[in-house]
């Protein structure tokens, strides 16, 4: 039996000395024995007390026998030290490293609270100093968002005032257009007619727009005319150029004038925000973010070469409106020719578009029959696919089912191998019918596509038909011969 806290081979386990007492015979001499102790020790403390290995020993050696008979009896066996008398035996801390840790303590606290009683001053101080620079600085943002107003406010009465001037100028020059198309119409009934005529067959669409019979003849009678209508023409197409360049003008300075309101608008909303407000929030980020495009130079000279735009475009539209003015004294004569030829002209290419008019609709009819089948057959194809996606769910849950046998059973058995082949039979049907299905799907988009070109072809020649026969001929019916040269009715 081994004591707790002791070994077996210690010296004072052996036999021990007699107390006064000679009755019994020595025992047999023990042998010589090496004092070997280990102390026990308690979970990190094993070095605290290598610096005392005698106490141990002495406290052993001070037990006293209360009873020498018992002392004799108990010779044999070496006494019980538990281990916690032991740890309470053994200090682990002396009285001079209590002071000093004490002392480092108060130390340690001290410089702490100087510390903390520092940096709250610099804080106060710091805090101080950043609301002054705080405040400076909305103050000065304030004043410059004001001087921002001050400068869109200008410049947006100078867009307005530009754009009112351009506006008017626009609708002299519209009136100047509407005269001249007054005086085109009514110079006399040959120009009349065949200008009219030429101006609806321009409207056709596609492949009938063509250089025909009729057209030529057309380009004839107006060639016959002076030099005075060729100068109208283009002097209306020189007003249309110059009303698109009034147009582009005048939306730079609609666009800009909006973009000043817009940022008028916005730069009033800033200047009246203040720390009270409600709408105010965080926008982390949006220092970093530089969405200008500008800076105050470029964006004044910007409106400046607005207005300078618009103001060469009005002084080339009075240099128009003075050039139409001009020109509406100068008259030219009647001329008369050709206009038999046209109107033979007409009726042979009313013919011809007829004939082709014809032929198409009896494509469009087999074409259509073609597409009613093709729907037919793409709806029997889907019936059929549908058809076979429930035996696929079946055949698949099965398969499914199945796979949760336990054990053993989970056997690639004959219904495994057929309910396998079975998926991938139905699954290669599925594929081949949507396959086929594709196909059908895409032999019917052709189909459409055919049958829309057909009718676009047929509202070709519709349209063709329409102002040949109905507007041309019928203006040509009549064939007015006096013009009425100003423009003014």
């Amino acid at each position: 039996m081994e004591f707790l806290g002791t070994t077996q081979t210690t010296s004072y386990c052996g036999p021990k000395k007699a107390c006064g007492f000679s009755a019994l015979p020595p025992a047999v001499p023990a042998p010589e024995i090496q004092e070997c102790y280990q102390p026990y020790y308690l979970p990190g403390y094993r070095y605290l007390n290598s610096g005392r290995p005698s106490l141990f020993y002495k406290i052993s050696n001070a037990q006293t026998c209360m009873d020498e008979g018992a002392m004799c009896l108990s010779a044999l066996r070496p006494p019980t030290i538990l281990p916690v008398l032991r740890s309470a035996l053994f200090c682990r801390y002396s009285p001079h490293d209590w002071d000093r840790s004490n002392k480092l303590q108060m130390r340690g606290a001290e410089a702490s609270r100087l510390w903390a009683s520092r940096l709250t001053g610099d804080s106060m101080r710091l805090m101080q100093d950043k609301d002054q620079l705080t405040r400076q600085m909305q103050e000065g943002t304030s004043r410059n968002l004001g001087q921002r107003l001050s400068d869109i406010g200008f410049w947006k009465s100078e867009l307005g005032y530009e754009l009112e001037r351009l506006l008017n100028e626009n609708r002299s020059l519209e009136t100047v257009k509407r005269r001249l198309e007054c005086v085109a119409e009514e110079l006399n009934c040959p120009l009349q007619v065949a200008l009219e005529c030429l101006y609806h067959r321009e409207k056709r669409i596609g492949i009938d727009l063509v250089h025909d019979n009729v057209e030529k003849n057309l380009i004839r009678e107006v060639d016959l005319l002076k030099c005075c209508q060729e100068q109208m023409r283009k002097l209306a197409q020189r007003i249309d150029i110059q009303m698109r360049d009034n147009r582009d003008a005048q939306h730079a300075l609609e666009r800009d004038l909006e973009d000043k309101t817009s940022a008028q608008f916005i730069d009033e909303k800033c200047f009246n925000l203040r720390n009270t407000s409600d709408c105010i929030s965080f926008f982390h980020g949006m220092e970093k973010v530089d969405g200008t495009i500008s800076v105050p130079e470029s964006w004044a000279k910007f409106s400046n070469a607005n207005i300078r735009h618009s103001q060469n475009m009005r002084a080339n539209s009075i240099r128009l409106c003075k050039e139409a003015e001009n020109l509406f004294e100068a008259l030219s004569d009647q001329m008369w020719k050709q206009f038999t030829h046209t109107n033979l002209a007409f009726s042979a290419r009313i013919s011809e578009v007829t004939d082709a008019k014809n032929k198409l609709q009896t494509q469009l009819a087999k074409t259509l029959q073609e597409i009613f089948q093709a729907e037919n057959t793409i709806m029997l194809l889907e019936r059929s696919i549908m058809a076979k996606e429930c035996p696929l769910k079946v055949a698949q849950t099965r398969l499914e089912c199945r796979t949760r046998r336990p054990n053993v059973e989970l056997c690639r058995d004959i219904p495994q191998f057929k309910l396998v082949n079975e998926v991938f039979t139905i699954d290669d049907t599925l594929q081949t019918l949507k396959l086929r299905l594709r196909e059908t799907q895409d032999t019917l988009q052709l189909l459409v596509m055919t049958k829309c070109r057909l009718e676009h072809e047929l509202a070709i020649k519709a349209n063709t038909l329409c102002i040949d026969k109905e507007k041309c001929m019928s203006m040509r019916k009549t064939f007015p011969c006096t013009p009425r040269l100003m423009g003014y009715t």
